[in-house]
């Protein structure tokens, strides 16, 4: 295949040098292009990568800053003097005041006091006896145990409306669908995402008394992933128009973002899809590509919540709008092809222009070539101004064509002169051929005719005297026996039948010998009208045989015909194509104007069959006088007689078949009879023309 390729390199010398100059440029730059836009797009990827992952460890230690602030906050307020001479006392209503003012100076959004076994005993806000036991969570264990600890925790719808109905209203999230997110029959989110601290409250003897604990929801904080995106993606620090965001995910769910769902909507609620789900909450992973956030691909950072106990809780997300980097890396790629493909294109022009001055004689040797192959044998290269090799061979390959020109002018002549003597003598021999076989044709069917109608004359009398004799005893005998005649009466009826068809056999061959004789006066003729009668004399033999009958009939116009004659000569090829198709079949009739141009000649009348065709030995041979296809029955008169009725009025039969294919004889009939005397009528084909099919 690939030899097939380059061959019509082999075959030219102008091919193979603007193959050698333009494959460095067409073969190497796009090489380079596609390097260039590989590497481009992987040194984009892992700048964006790069940059991402920075800002997530930037996220991270924010996050983790503030963590530890709200921790520090409850140990600074657990150890103060205030505190101490507050705790233990009976006075609920002071601890309440002492808690809420401490509230308001800190950052949490819940404060109460528990005691030694961790049972609630005052809150800044709610019933504390409506609280269930504490030391289920880490940090209030380890606060018990004497060490200040602060985790991430996930606190129930309950849990939030028993601390405060505030952060339970401020926990509830309506759930958005999103596109690429993992399938969830919820419609809100209703848990709380809790920065959760606690630090031991001691006595004087350094014992725990107590348990100092707090926290801050994260569901619904929008100043503090205000505040991340605001340290990370500093004013001027995103190029291009790009937007940074951050957002805090409990599970998969969007609790706190400044991601836009519209213009002035955040997009709360909304859910990360279930490619990064599986792989941070799943896997325990930290992503660092691009991924699909809520409307739009953002260059994005995922890093995961793990609360006290070691489980996968939510997420902490930083990235930026992809959309404005991607367009500038497009134009930036897009205008470096540009300089190569103009770079290229100038280099080509260059070394086309160049190549064309060395090939240039080359080409006008091979135009000389085409020229000479067409006929002109006068092409030549002419003058070059060129004195190298190439120069040298035009000249001597002009000098060459000179010679051979010379020589061939000498060989036309004397070929003409041959030709000449060649074309008289051979006419001369085809004008006598055709003459000698015109005559032999007319002698050969005249002595036919003379010797088939001589001999028919006499069979027809010598058969028809026994033919009446025999029917005439015959009548006498059935008349004569009367009833005793009934059980031969079956016999007589089969001696009538054969004698009758000795008659028409007779007859026939008299129809055939002497034409003239049996002449019916033309008339005009309507051939679709003949055609249905034609049909309903054949019907029985039609519906016999099962054949079904499909007519198209378009012929505008009569033909001049004796109307029996034509009805014998259709019934005659109905029956033909009936008795070809002995398991059924479709028998096909049409008509059709017979056009000379645009000058209406006549009708032609179609007669088809889907039977088993004729062989082609058959098909030359199947208008001859007793040459018959069905052995053992026919006399092989019958397309005989009907070419000779046809030809008798100018028409003609012919006929095209195929084996398996079917048969179609078409009758070809004159508006105006052409009368010729005799079965060749040679008049006829000399006016009109017969395809044959």
């Amino acid at each position: 295949m690939f030899r097939r390729m380059l061959a019509p390199l082999r075959r030219s010398v102008r091919a193979q040098m603007l193959a050698l100059v333009l494959a460095p440029l067409l073969v190497g730059v796009p090489v380079l292009l596609v390097l260039v836009w590989t590497w481009g797009n992987e040194a984009y990827q892992r700048l964006l990568i790069s940059k991402v992952r920075a800002d997530l460890i930037i996220a991270h230690e924010y996050f983790d800053r503030v963590k530890v602030g709200v921790g520090r906050d409850l140990q600074g307020l657990a150890d103060s003097a205030r505190l101490a001479r507050a705790y233990p006392g009976d006075d609920e209503a002071r601890l309440r005041e002492l808690l809420m003012a401490a509230l308001k100076r800190s950052n949490v959004d819940f404060l109460q006091i528990l005691d030694a076994s961790g049972r609630p005993v005052a809150a800044a806000r709610g019933a504390p006896t409506a609280l269930p036991d504490r030391t289920r969570w880490p940090a209030v264990a380890a606060a018990l145990a004497g060490h200040e600890s602060t985790h991430i925790e996930v606190f129930g719808a309950q849990e939030l409306a028993a601390i405060d109905p505030a952060l339970a209203v401020r926990a509830h999230t309506p759930l958005v669908p999103t596109p690429a997110a993992r399938p969830d029959d919820r419609v809100s989110e209703d848990r709380g995402l809790m920065i959760h601290a606690a630090a031991p409250i001691h006595d004087l003897d350094g014992r725990v008394i107590g348990v100092l604990e707090g926290g801050v929801l994260l569901n619904g904080n929008l100043a503090m992933v205000d505040r991340i995106n605001a340290i990370v993606y500093r004013e001027g620090s995103l190029p291009l128009g790009s937007q940074g965001t951050a957002t805090l995910f409990l599970g998969d769910t969007r609790v706190a973002t400044n991601v836009k769902l519209f213009e002035d909507r955040r997009a709360l609620g909304t859910r990360v899809s279930a490619v990064v789900y599986d792989y941070v909450i799943g896997q325990g992973k930290v992503w660092h590509d691009t991924a699909f956030v809520v409307n739009d691909f953002y260059v994005s950072g995922y890093e995961p919540f793990i609360d006290g106990s070691g489980r996968r809780v939510g997420m902490l997300y930083v990235g930026f709008l992809e959309a404005p980097l991607r367009t500038a890396k497009q134009m930036a790629m897009g205008v470096l092809f540009g300089l190569f493909v103009v770079i290229s294109l100038i280099g080509s022009i260059v070394s086309l222009r160049w190549a064309r001055a060395i090939f240039k004689p080359v080409e006008r040797m091979n135009r000389v070539i085409a020229q000479i192959e067409q006929g002109d044998a006068a092409a030549r290269i002419g003058e070059l101004e060129r004195e190298d090799e190439l120069g040298r061979v035009a000249r001597e390959f002009d000098h060459l064509l000179d010679s051979l020109a010379s020589k061939r002018e000498q060989l036309e002549q004397w070929a003409d002169e041959l030709d000449h003597k060649v074309a008289a003598r051979t006419a001369e021999l085809a004008e006598a051929n055709d003459t000698l076989r015109r005559a032999q044709q007319q002698l050969v069917m005249s002595e036919k005719l003379a010797a088939v109608g001589e001999l028919t004359a006499g069979v027809a009398h010598e058969i028809n005297n026994p033919v009446a004799v025999i029917q005439g005893n015959l009548d006498v005998l059935t008349d004569i026996l009367g009833p005793q005649a009934d059980p031969v009466r079956e016999e007589i009826r089969l001696i009538h039948q054969q004698v009758d068809r000795i008659r028409q056999i007779v007859t026939k061959l008299l129809q055939f010998a002497r034409p003239g004789e049996f002449a019916g006066y033309a008339e005009s003729v309507d051939v679709p009208a003949v055609i249905a009668d034609c049909l309903v004399l054949a019907r029985h033999t039609l519906e016999k045989r099962g054949v079904t009958v499909a007519q198209r009939h378009s012929a505008t116009g009569s033909v001049e015909i004796n109307r029996s004659e034509l009805q014998q000569v259709l019934i005659n090829l109905i029956v033909n194509a009936v008795q070809a198709m002995a398991d059924g079949g479709t028998l096909t009739l049409t008509s059709e104007d017979w056009m000379d141009g645009e000058n209406p000649v006549g009708v032609r009348i179609g007669v088809s069959d889907t039977g088993p065709g004729i062989a082609e030995d058959d098909l030359d041979r199947i208008f001859d006088a007793f040459f018959t296809t069905k052995k053992g029955s026919g006399t092989g008169l019958g397309l005989s007689i009907s070419q000779t009725l046809v030809q008798r009025y100018g028409g003609r039969i012919t006929a095209n078949s195929a084996p398996g294919e079917g048969s179609v004889f078409h009758v070809w009939l004159l508006r105006e009879a052409d009368f010729a005397e005799g079965p060749t009528a040679p008049g006829f084909r000399s006016r009109w023309h017969f395809d044959g099919h």
